[in-house]
């Protein structure tokens, strides 16, 4: 029990440390980032986070079917 919560513990310290060098990236580097008002440029920063997120659960969900 006290190995699962220091696994989530470092698990949540990933995530935090994760956002907050993707929060620096985009409040330094993304202003000099020329990218296209366009529909299509928003479509596509919108959308991509939901499209990688689902095809990492679909990845994780196909190798968890061929270990059973």
């Amino acid at each position: 029990n006290r190995t699962f919560m220091k696994n989530q513990f470092i698990f949540v310290l990933k995530v935090l440390f994760l956002s907050a060098v993707i929060s620096v990236f985009i409040k330094y580097l993304g202003p000099s980032l020329s990218i296209p008002e366009t529909t299509t440029s928003a479509l596509i920063i919108v959308l991509l986070p939901n499209v990688i997120v689902a095809a990492a659960l679909l990845w994780h969900l196909s190798r968890k079917q061929k270990l059973n």
